[in-house]
């Protein structure tokens, strides 16, 4: 019986775990972290659009502060802007050399929102691994009419799946819950 199913289900799953971590990793939480601003796309020169990390040195001198040290100063009006039209609701402050964010504390009323769409991301990554199980549960509905397949084999497999369905559900609650815990624990 053939079992690639599985090593096929765990990447494709694993990917859609990565997904939701990177998708919630860039929600606002009050908290100062690179990860809010490094995937921001700037034009930096002419015809050609790179992300901040690609730029800039970001770091965190303090909870509620950013710090991006540009490499090329003739960029640092261009990230600025960048960083305004975001919609990340951050004002930078252009010095000579380096650009600072100060990220404002959530609101009780923001952090509820906040909340909401953790919830509909992680949802998302549900629906993602739905897709995924029905595709893989096809791929054994296939076997069933092979030769020296039975129908143990089958119900094994359907119970591996659902298995490995399981755990990364469990992935993706944990996920939901450290960020959950996290925004309301600021």
């Amino acid at each position: 019986m053939n079992n690639s199913w599985q090593e096929t289900g765990r990447q494709k799953m694993g990917q859609v775990i990565a997904l939701a971590g990177d998708d919630l990793a860039t929600l606002s939480t009050g908290r100062a972290r690179p990860s809010l601003v490094e995937e921001l796309r700037v034009e930096a020169y002419e015809g050609s659009t790179l992300t901040l990390k690609e730029l800039a040195t970001i770091t965190t001198p303090d909870p509620q502060t950013l710090m991006i040290q540009v490499w090329d100063q003739t960029v640092i009006e261009k990230v600025a802007k960048a960083i305004q039209a975001s919609g990340l609701n951050l004002n930078p402050v252009v010095d000579q050399t380096a650009i600072r964010l100060h990220v404002p504390s959530l609101t009780e009323e923001r952090r509820r929102e906040l909340v909401k769409a953790v919830k509909q991301k992680v949802e998302a990554g549900r629906g993602m691994l739905r897709q995924i199980r029905v595709d893989l549960k096809k791929n054994i509905d296939d076997q069933k009419n092979q030769p020296g397949v039975s129908e143990d084999d089958i119900h094994s497999n359907y119970d591996q799946l659902q298995t490995l369905v399981d755990e990364f559900h469990g992935r993706l609650d944990s996920l939901e819950q450290g960020k959950t815990k996290e925004l309301l624990s600021l």
